[in-house]
């Protein structure tokens, strides 16, 4: 089980912002150090456990990057075309019968290794048959159209880092070593539930005060996707006593505990008290619009983190809190996201000292610039305004307005899972 130490809550009174926040988690998360050996097709998205050295060099022999004639180098006409016997051909997975002599050419295909005598590759389409013989056309260097042994990766070379979150062009490398599986760490455990008298999951009879809870399978979803294994806990109803046995019953067997709803302060949101009565919470509170309320505590050594109900600010405190916490718990390299410059083509106002996401659609404008567009209605309660953009633009906290033709950065959905 991971653990996450007391005191990386000592931190209190203002609000603190998203650096201070993932500086946080990123010192004070203890990975998990369990390893598995999983079988090379379902390594995806999964954390490389150790570094992979290259067993063999990439490509593991010198051969033709075209379809062509491969020659000597030294045999290149220097002035004037010139015209070479063909001696023999070799296609990819085979090999040559003979080496190229001097003043000779021999056909080749792309991907098929040099054969002895030869340095250099002319390209089909740059030559002409005639009478049996190629013509070559003077001009080619010594060398062109051919891929040295080793070119892409040398034996020996770290290819792969532990820490990894594996995507399938890594994998393609794995492959390309001849690997079946590989060392990942294991899948974090995270339980999820929401909490509210007002929620009913889908399939059950809802209330005429009653709504149906999305939040849940929103938050399940993107965990599948950062490579979670998830238990879903349902909903717990606002009762202090019920909340605390259901954590405290949960923590021992999981790496995460990730709640939504009832971390505000109201009379009604009983998860901080109910933390509080069986393990550690301070409620941490980022500058950050929308989802200032976010809970982050310990119970018996698990950390819980609680987010907001509001669907868009559960969503965009989930980004800046969870998918960190579960990297960290994980061993993964950081992951930084890098907002993409865009224009602005909207008008927003917004306070100091406070990092703003505004929901967007991007545009290309007439003059071919990708333009950033500001869903046409405020709250964070708004599912709509999740569904119907593709992505957030990402205001620092010494941004006051934004202007059209202003540049802002973007962030889309894709690249916050």
């Amino acid at each position: 089980m991971a653990q996450l130490s007391d005191d990386c809550f000592a931190f209190g009174g203002p609000m603190m912002s998203v650096e201070e926040a993932v500086g946080l988690i990123a010192a004070r998360v203890t990975p998990v150090r369990d390893v598995e050996t999983v079988a090379l097709a379902r390594t995806d998205g999964r954390i490389l456990a150790h570094d992979i050295a290259a067993p063999l060099p990439l490509p593991p022999f010198t051969n033709s990057a075209v379809d062509g004639y491969a020659v000597a180098g030294r045999d290149l006409p220097q002035t004037s075309e010139q015209a070479f016997p063909i001696t023999g051909r070799v296609q990819a997975g085979g090999s040559a019968a003979a080496p190229v002599k001097p003043g000779q050419a021999m056909r080749i295909f792309t991907g098929a290794p040099m054969p002895d005598g030869a340095d250099t590759v002319f390209m089909q389409e740059d030559v002409r048959l005639e009478d049996g013989q190629v013509v070559l056309p003077a001009g080619l260097k010594p060398g062109a159209n051919v891929r040295p042994a080793g070119e892409d990766i040398p034996a020996g070379h770290a290819a792969l880092r532990a820490g990894r979150r594996l995507r399938p062009q890594d994998i393609a490398l794995a492959a390309a070593f001849g690997l079946t599986e590989l060392d990942v760490v294991r899948r974090i455990r995270v339980a999820v539930f929401s909490t509210g008298n007002e929620l009913v999951s889908p399939g059950e009879a809802r209330g005429a005060a009653q709504l149906f809870d999305s939040n849940r399978f929103m938050l399940m979803a993107m965990l599948a996707r950062l490579g979670c294994e998830v238990s879903d806990l349902g909903i717990l109803r606002d009762d202090r006593a019920s909340l605390a046995r259901a954590l405290q019953q949960v923590a021992g067997r999981q790496d995460l505990i990730l709640t939504t709803g009832g971390v505000s302060t109201g009379e009604e949101d009983h998860v901080k008290a109910a933390v509080e009565s069986v393990g550690t919470l301070v409620l941490w509170r980022m500058a950050i619009k929308p989802g200032r309320p976010v809970a982050m505590g310990i119970i018996d050594g698990t950390p819980l983190i609680g987010l907001p109900g509001n669907p868009v600010a559960s969503f965009v405190t989930f980004v800046h809190v969870v998918r960190p916490t579960v990297l960290a718990l994980s061993g993964a390299v950081p992951e930084a996201l890098v907002p993409m410059p865009v224009r602005a083509g909207f008008t927003y106002k917004k306070k100091i000292a406070r990092r703003e996401y505004v929901r967007v659609n991007l545009r290309k404008a007439a003059d071919g610039t990708l333009e950033a567009v500001k869903f046409p209605r405020e709250g964070a309660g708004l599912l709509s305004s999740l569904v119907d953009t593709d992505g957030l633009v990402e205001l620092d906290e010494d941004v006051t307005q934004v202007e059209p033709g202003q540049t802002v950065g973007f962030l889309s959905y894709a690249s916050l899972m």
